[in-house]
């Protein structure tokens, strides 16, 4: 399966000590070259910076066509239009992405997508972890993540929690 990742999952689940659950479900995360910089270069001694670097199941790469980046660049960061264009461009199976404006962009592209909560639930199911909801509440009060009360409530009834 390949997997392309924004900026998101690699820096907020580190924050809740769960970031190998993107190994334990996909084995390779491929990682744009924005997304790279913006963690690595931007953002030493953060969460998920040194991971991103040394993990041998991170792999970076960079989108080839970087006037399609520099359009999506209007509406979208930089990691998030790399991310859709790179995902396109080596055929990924998903897209790891959280932003909603990002997400309209990927479904219009066509591309099948998952942000943090969907992660969870997965992980969920595989019984990589017992229980979404707490792992969730971290990442609310210890990353800052943000959900909309409504999509939290959604999420812990697909949790069946």
């Amino acid at each position: 399966m390949i997997v392309v990742s924004d900026t998101s999952p690699i820096i907020n689940l580190p924050w809740i000590g769960q970031l190998d659950l993107l190994c334990q479900l996909y084995h390779e995360i491929v990682v744009p070259t924005a997304v790279y910089h913006e963690n690595v270069v931007g953002g030493p001694g953060k969460p998920g910076a040194t991971e991103v670097q040394t993990q041998p199941w991170f792999r970076q790469a960079a989108a080839s066509d970087t006037a399609r980046v520099a359009l999506l660049i209007l509406e979208l960061d930089d990691g998030e239009a790399e991310a859709l264009v790179l995902a396109q461009e080596i055929g990924a199976d998903l897209v790891l992405i959280d932003e909603r404006k990002a997400r309209r962009r990927a479904n219009a592209m066509g591309l099948r997508l998952t942000g943090l909560l969907g992660v969870l639930l997965e992980a969920k199911n595989a019984g990589l972890i017992p229980s979404a909801k707490p792992l969730l509440d971290d990442l609310i009060s210890q990353a800052g993540f943000r959900v909309r009360s409504s999509l939290y409530q959604t999420f812990l009834t697909l949790a069946g929690e």
